[in-house]
C-alpha cells in the first residue's frame, strides 16, 4: 500500500510540473505574439501615411477627387512632381534650405561646443547660476516669447532677410550644450593640463584637441538641430514673409494650400520630393548617424 501510495503521489507531482511547464509556454507564447503584434501594428500605422502619400502623389486632381486616399490610381501619372518642384519653385526653396543648414548647423556646433567648454572647464562664481538659467530658458514655451523676438527681430531689420532667419535659428538649444557638457566632463582634464604647459593656448586647446574628440556629440547636434531646421516652418512663415523670393523648403509646400481649397495630390508629391534628400543623406552617412547617437547618449 505504501508503494502505491508513492507511485500516485510521484505521478501527482509529476502532472503538476508538466502543467506549470504548458503554463508558462502558454504564457510566453502570448507574450510573445502581443509582442510581435505590437510592433508589426505599430510599424504599419508608421508607414501607413507615406503609402497614403505615394498613392496620392500618383493620382490626377480628378481621380484624387473622385476615390479615397488609399484607393490604387488607374494610372500612374508622374506629372504632380514636375508640376510641383515647378509652380512651388522647390530649386529655389531647396538652396535657401540649403544655406541655413550649412550656416546655422556650423554656428550653432561652434557657439555650442564654446558654452560647454566655458562651463565645463573653468569654474567660476555664477556657474552653477549659468546652467540653471539654461534650463529654465528651455521650459519656457517658445510662443510665448514671439510677440518680444519679433519686436526685436524687426527692430534690428533682420525680418525678411534670410541672415536674419539664420541668425534666428543658430541659436543653440539647451540639448546641444548639455550633450557638449556631457562630453566634455568625460574627457580628461590632464590633456587640457599637458596641453598648457607646452605653451598651448586655451583656444589652440579646444581647436586642436578638444574639437576633434568631440565627433560623437557634434554628430549627435548635428541630427537633432538639422532635423529641427529642416522641418522648421512657423518661424520660415513668420519672418521670411516675401515666399516668391526667400522661401524654404517647409514653406514651400503651403503654395498648393488656399482658400478654394488644397491640392493634396501636388502636396503630397511636394513632401515626397522634401524628404527625399533626407533620405539619400541618411542612407550615405547612415552609420555615421547611428554612432553619433548613440554615443551622444548621456551618460550617468
Amino acid at each position: 500500500m505504501a508503494d502505491k501510495n508513492t507511485s500516485a503521489s510521484v505521478l501527482g507531482m509529476g502532472d503538476t510540473s508538466m502543467s506549470v511547464n504548458t503554463a508558462a509556454r502558454t504564457k510566453r507564447a502570448i507574450l510573445g505574439f502581443l509582442k510581435y503584434f505590437s510592433l508589426v501594428f505599430c510599424g504599419f500605422l508608421a508607414v501607413l501615411p507615406v503609402v497614403s502619400c505615394f498613392i496620392t502623389a500618383l493620382k490626377t486632381k480628378e481621380e484624387y477627387q473622385s476615390t479615397n486616399v488609399m484607393t490604387l490610381p488607374s494610372k500612374l501619372y508622374f506629372g504632380n512632381f514636375a508640376d510641383a518642384w515647378e509652380k512651388a519653385n522647390m530649386g529655389m526653396a531647396f538652396l535657401h534650405s540649403l544655406i541655413v543648414l550649412v550656416f546655422v548647423l556650423a554656428g550653432s556646433i561652434m557657439i555650442g561646443a564654446m558654452l560647454a567648454y566655458c562651463l565645463s572647464r573653468f569654474k567660476f562664481p555664477g556657474n552653477g547660476l549659468v546652467r540653471s538659467l539654461f534650463l529654465f530658458a528651455s521650459l519656457l514655451p517658445g510662443v510665448a516669447m514671439q510677440v518680444s523676438v519679433y519686436s526685436i527681430m524687426q527692430k534690428l531689420g533682420f525680418i525678411n532677410h534670410l541672415y536674419g532667419y539664420i541668425i534666428l535659428m543658430m541659436g543653440t538649444d539647451v540639448i546641444s550644450i548639455y550633450i557638449f557638457i556631457q562630453f566634455f566632463e568625460n574627457i580628461s582634464t590632464s590633456l587640457d593640463e599637458s596641453a598648457i604647459m607646452d605653451g598651448c593656448s586655451y583656444f589652440g586647446v579646444f581647436f586642436k584637441i578638444l574639437l576633434p574628440l568631440l565627433k560623437p556629440a557634434i554628430m549627435t547636434v548635428i541630427i537633432l538641430k538639422g532635423v529641427n531646421t529642416y522641418n522648421e516652418y512657423y518661424m520660415a512663415n513668420l519672418y521670411l514673409q516675401d515666399k516668391s523670393r526667400l522661401g524654404v523648403v517647409a514653406t514651400s509646400l503651403y503654395t498648393f494650400t488656399g482658400p478654394m481649397g488644397n491640392q493634396y495630390n501636388m502636396i503630397c508629391a511636394g513632401v515626397i520630393i522634401s524628404f527625399m534628400p533626407a533620405l539619400i543623406v541618411f542612407l550615405l552617412f547612415q552609420k555615421q548617424v547611428y554612432s553619433g547617437m548613440t554615443s551622444g547618449a548621456v551618460k550617468g
